[in-house]
């Protein structure tokens, strides 16, 4: 008598965890899109690849990025992955990477 009550009470607890599930998934589908809705010029952003940049211009799909002073990239809006703290930031890699040059 114990089976015949375990797999339907196993198969909505599945069906449960999988509407949390999907449930957190839109949640945080929905915030993305807001912040990539609220993107503006000068802003510090962090793509999906991993590249640092500067928001350089906005059009309806697509961003303009400065990955360095004076470079300029073109990327599609949704690759944006998150908003960088300008106030925290700091480039520390610079200071790394001009010391293994001069060593050479």
């Amino acid at each position: 008598m114990g089976l015949e009550l375990l797999l339907p009470l196993m198969i909505v607890v599945l069906i449960v965890l999988m509407f949390l599930q999907s449930s957190k998934q839109r949640k945080a589908m929905k915030a993305l899109r807001e912040m990539q809705d609220s993107l503006a010029v000068g802003d510090r952003v962090l793509t999906t690849s991993g590249v640092h940049a500067t928001i350089a211009s906005i059009d309806e799909e697509t961003v303009g990025l400065e990955i360095a002073p004076g470079v300029k990239t073109v990327w599609d809006r949704r690759v944006i992955r998150e908003k960088l703290d300008t106030a925290g930031s700091t480039d520390t890699g610079t200071d790394s990477g001009s010391d293994d040059s001069s060593s050479l």
